[in-house]
């Protein structure tokens, strides 16, 4: 094997280790597999959020490191349940009313509230797939609609109408009494109304490929379950997905971990092979509740582009998969600044490293080549001090801290100037709150003056940050960190920020000063 194969059989990146999963499901198949099919689900029953994405990018990134490990080539389904039928509407859509008279039909023929697309499955779908190929992912996009419709799923159904009873008995435990009663795995859309009906199922007929069911008004009906005309009930349909799209791996969250294990059984009663799996903690807003496409709480995919990079996003959803985390505007800084540190450790690390490096998963394999000289923290406290939206003015005091750097030269760092406006003003002005200092504090300022007073120019930030260190010593500070809580609610108007003496040499010795003056003397107060 090559260098790379060999060190990503034993990284212990969780990627990797999910694909050594395959590699062993390979190696033990009694028959040859010519193509590995990664499968990822999405429900477009509101708009695609930021969940959505993050099961694509993951699945991607073990797919990557499949690819690293093995010849046999991989494909990834991204595949759409866009023949359920519409349960409730959205809370975040506009002319709600309007889809209030479909509901229970499939939402690929519940009408497009925006008024852009075929219908709100279609509206969903297109947003799903273009925000996909704007990130590049290598995909092929399947619609359950299409795949029923089409005769794809048709031997498939076949098959799970042949093993009925079955399916029924491994289902019905699972259910309530009343409900155990009346289970049949099949929903047949209705001839009449079009809704996809959970009905009594009376007969089924196996050879002829057709069951009897109870129209909404009682009377018995006969349809094929083939061509569309039913569909399963999503648990027996997942597991029926999987073996007739020949699903090798598949992730979800772990709100679905009884749903795998059911899914998985009838998976094996009709004949397939569930795929390998992995379960990933679930999304929380700010609240610390699970986000929701239909309530629309948490982020959208829009709002974290708008103030930060791809990338940035990426590594989020990288980190601890089986950790849950608050995913809100907040997180949005130091994910950043964490995806700027990976990339800055990649070149100088060794292949083995390098694969444990989210910066590999990030960029297949190929990291951009750009040494990023500040933070976005340290960005935002620019901004602050220059109280400023021009780029022009922040990049003065860039091309001062890092002598060479442009926006020509620097396109990630040119295009976190951007972000970092744009964050500033949504996020930190309407809270920032700067305070005036108290006789203990002015004096201690006053000491910092002196002590900036004395720096040469072209000091290094640890320098500087030694002489803030030393000052905050001398006026008393036991725990420094309540000085520097003091220099950022003064100057700043927060209550954290990044190293002191990084931000005085980012912004200039003697601007700093004069910032400093103006806080001592409580000019900055809002």
């Amino acid at each position: 094997m090559s260098d790379i194969s060999d060190a990503a059989m034993s990284s212990k990146a969780w990627p990797f280790r999910e694909a050594r999963k395959l590699i062993k499901r390979l190696e033990n198949s009694k028959s040859p597999i010519p193509e590995v099919v990664f499968q990822t689900g999405y429900g477009p029953s509101g708009l695609p959020h930021i969940g959505t994405f993050g099961e694509v990018a993951r699945t991607t990134m073990v797919r990557q490191a499949f690819d690293a490990m093995s010849d046999v080539p991989s494909r990834l389904i991204a595949f759409s349940d866009d023949m359920d039928g519409m349960r409730a509407v959205p809370d975040n859509i506009p002319n709600g009313e309007m889809l209030a008279a479909h509901i229970g039909k499939p939402l690929s023929q519940v009408p497009d509230p925006f008024g852009t697309h075929e219908s709100f499955a279609h509206h969903n779908n297109a947003m799903l797939r273009d925000f996909l190929d704007r990130y590049g992912f290598d995909y092929e996009f399947l619609s359950a609609t299409e795949c029923y419709q089409s005769g794809r799923f048709d031997d498939a159904m076949k098959t799970v109408l042949r093993h009925h009873q079955a399916v029924v008995d491994v289902v019905s435990p699972t259910l309530g009494e009343a409900r155990r009663a009346t289970y049949s795995p099949f929903l047949p859309v209705s001839k009449v109304s079009g809704k996809v009906l959970q009905a009594a199922i009376l007969e089924t007929d196996a050879e002829a490929g057709t069951l009897v069911y109870r129209e909404e008004d009682g009377t018995p009906t006969e349809t094929l379950v083939t061509g569309g005309l039913c569909k399963l009930q999503w648990k027996a349909d997942w597991a029926m997905r999987w073996k007739a799209l020949g699903a090798h791996y598949e992730m979800s969250g772990k709100d679905l971990i009884d749903s795998v294990r059911l899914s998985s059984r009838i998976c094996k009663v009709i004949g397939g092979r569930p795929p390998e799996t992995f379960i990933y903690e679930l999304f929380l807003d700010e609240n610390g509740e699970k986000i929701s496409k239909s309530r629309g709480n948490g982020l959208t995919i829009d709002d974290w582009l708008a103030y930060a990079s791809p990338e940035s996003l990426q590594l989020y959803m990288f980190q601890s998969p089986g950790r849950a985390k608050r995913l809100f505007f907040d997180i949005i800084p130091k994910a950043v600044d964490e995806y700027l540190s990976h990339l800055s450790k990649f070149g100088n690390q060794e292949p083995s490293e390098q694969l444990a490096n989210p910066a590999w998963f990030i960029h297949h394999g190929a990291p951009p080549d750009e040494q990023v000289p500040v933070s976005f923290a340290m960005l935002l406290n620019l901004v602050s001090a220059c109280n400023t939206d021009d780029p022009d003015v922040l990049w003065g005091f860039l091309g001062r801290y890092a002598p060479g750097a442009s926006p020509t030269k620097n396109p990630i760092l040119d295009q976190m100037v951007a972000y970092a406006i744009r964050y500033y003003q949504d996020f930190i002005v309407p809270t920032k709150s700067h305070r005036a200092p108290d006789s203990r504090e002015q004096k201690a300022m006053d000491d910092l003056i002196v002590a900036l007073q004395g720096i040469p120019d072209g000091a290094m930030p640890e320098d500087i940050q030694t002489e803030v260190y030393a000052v905050g010593r001398e006026n008393g500070y036991e725990n420094l960190r309540d000085w520097f809580k003091t220099l950022y609610e003064v100057l700043f108007g927060q209550t954290q920020g990044p190293r002191m003496g990084s931000v005085i040499a980012l912004y200039g010795v003697a601007e700093s000063i004069q910032l400093i003056e103006r806080g001592r003397d409580g000019q900055l107060v809002d």
